[in-house]
């Protein structure tokens, strides 16, 4: 289990304050307005910012004392964060060791994990000569290769037309499975979380204010400040 535990951070004069828990292998829809605080959340689990007070712990043991590479868990972000002047085979390699000295076995797991997400002919390719679809592959070709149990997701299909988004949706989800993940996606679409996850956290005034089942989003009692973003985001 993944647990966020009176959680509390502060931006200058905002004060952040995050109670979540995560089940393994369900996949988590982070949903609320901008500037609510989902990218924060993301931040705080991965490692990028800290908390003044409160504990992240998965399978109770604390997160808090690992630096970012320590922790179980690989993030996709919305920007591919490619390096251009590194092949594919390479930026998928970055994922294992930053320094890219990769035995025969760790080479084969690029490999295998470029083969998953369907860029293993693009292999000697840069990143400038990729689609825009291929780039998020390659990005989540090097989260997979990372073997860890846990993946975060930011707003990963924003920047992607109609039919690129249908198809890495129905990717990460055939991942999702056989692979057995756990997943926490910030999304401003509720089309993506109803496609790819099974529970949802509402983020507003910098708290989670609501959590339960996607699929009982429009039949639950919700809190107004959810029915109105459920309104706007139709």
């Amino acid at each position: 289990m993944l647990s966020f535990s009176e959680v509390k951070y502060r931006y200058h004069s905002e004060l952040f304050e995050f109670d979540l828990k995560v089940n393994k292998g369900d996949v988590v829809a982070i949903l609320g307005p901008s500037g609510a605080g989902k990218s924060t959340l993301l931040s705080l689990l991965a490692g990028f910012i800290s908390p003044e007070l409160g504990d992240i712990t998965i399978n109770n043991l604390s997160l808090l004392s690992k630096a970012p590479h320590q922790r179980p868990l690989s993030m996709l972000f919305q920007e591919h964060n490619l390096f251009a002047h590194l092949s594919v085979f390479d930026n998928i390699g970055l994922g294992i060791k930053p320094n890219l000295r990769l035995n025969e076995t760790e080479k084969r797991s690029v490999t295998q994990a470029a083969q998953q997400v369907g860029v293993d002919e693009l292999l000697h390719r840069l990143p400038e000569q990729l689609s825009g679809g291929q780039k998020q592959r390659v990005a989540l070709a090097r989260c997979l290769v990372q073997k860890k149990p846990v993946l975060l997701l930011d707003e990963p299909f924003s920047a992607l037309d109609p039919m690129l988004r249908e198809e890495m949706i129905a990717l990460i989800n055939q991942l999702i499975k056989s692979q057995n993940l756990t997943v926490l996606m910030v999304t401003h679409s509720l089309q993506d979380a109803k496609a790819l996850a099974s529970h949802y956290a509402f983020v507003c005034e910098h708290k989670i204010l609501s959590t339960g089942k996607v699929s009982e989003l429009a039949t639950q009692d919700n809190p107004p400040q959810l029915e109105r973003y459920l309104q706007a985001v139709k």
